[in-house]
């Protein structure tokens, strides 16, 4: 779903990859849809290396479960969030308890992360001549963050475009979709060896457990994020 409406098609992309289950099948429905797509990723003090080691497997895979459209897949980058992510305390920054804060929302919430990211991939995505953003933000099956709301992607897409006084399109194609429609999603673009990529590969847990294999991946099978991939795993599984 692009929150600004394009002109004309499109024919490039910068998706924005952390190497967890939404953004590969984010960039394996962007390498469907686009000509070049070159990859970002975001070092924001993040407690768990595996998340950056994650992203870089699932790319390295990419090629293998995606053959037709491998010649698509272009540069990646990593941005420097360090300093952000020492202000913007969380349970994924510094040890601390995965529970509700006091607004409701759980401590795993890292505030205005999303807003940051997209404000660096603009930038970027402007300097390599990009057109497209796209993010797997989701408000269906999702831990209740403020910054994956469809709102929210609306008001950043109208504040970019002003600021750099031109049309920011920002894709957002998990959207309204469930964890098990996110499972489908990827079965439909890359079939078995791109589900297989994201269970092997992807990386979710809050906890970076990559010790327990699951049906589903790996993980510590308790956080909210190893929840809602089971539960969507085990949804979609059961439907085939």
């Amino acid at each position: 779903m692009s929150v600004i409406l394009e002109t004309t098609p499109s024919t490039s992309a910068l998706v924005l990859f952390s190497g967890g289950q939404d953004s590969a099948t984010c960039l394996a429905w962007a390498l469907e849809r686009f000509e070049r797509v070159e990859t970002v990723g975001f070092d924001y003090g993040q407690r768990h290396v595996v998340e950056m080691e994650a992203r870089q497997a699932v790319r390295d895979g990419m090629a293998a479960a995606l053959p037709d459209y491998a010649g698509r897949l272009g540069a990646d980058h990593v941005v420097d969030l360090t300093g952000y992510g020492r202000i913007a305390e969380s349970a994924l920054t510094a040890d601390r308890k995965i529970e509700m804060d006091a607004r409701g929302l759980p401590t795993t919430f890292v505030p205005g992360r999303n807003l940051i990211f997209l404000v660096a991939a603009a930038a970027l995505a402007d300097r390599r001549g990009l057109e497209v953003l796209v993010g797997g933000m989701c408000e269906t099956d999702y831990s209740g963050y403020p910054d994956c709301r469809h709102e929210t992607m609306e008001a950043m897409a109208r504040a970019l475009s002003l600021g750099l006084d031109k049309p920011v399109v920002i894709d957002t194609p998990l959207m309204w979709l469930t964890k098990a429609e996110t499972w489908a999603l990827a079965h439909r673009i890359g079939g078995d060896p791109l589900v297989e990529l994201i269970v092997e590969d992807s990386h979710t847990c809050y906890r970076g457990d990559r010790t327990h294999r699951h049906a589903w991946g790996y993980g510590c099978g308790e956080c909210p994020a190893c929840e809602l991939r089971a539960a969507g795993h085990q949804e979609w599984a059961a439907s085939r």
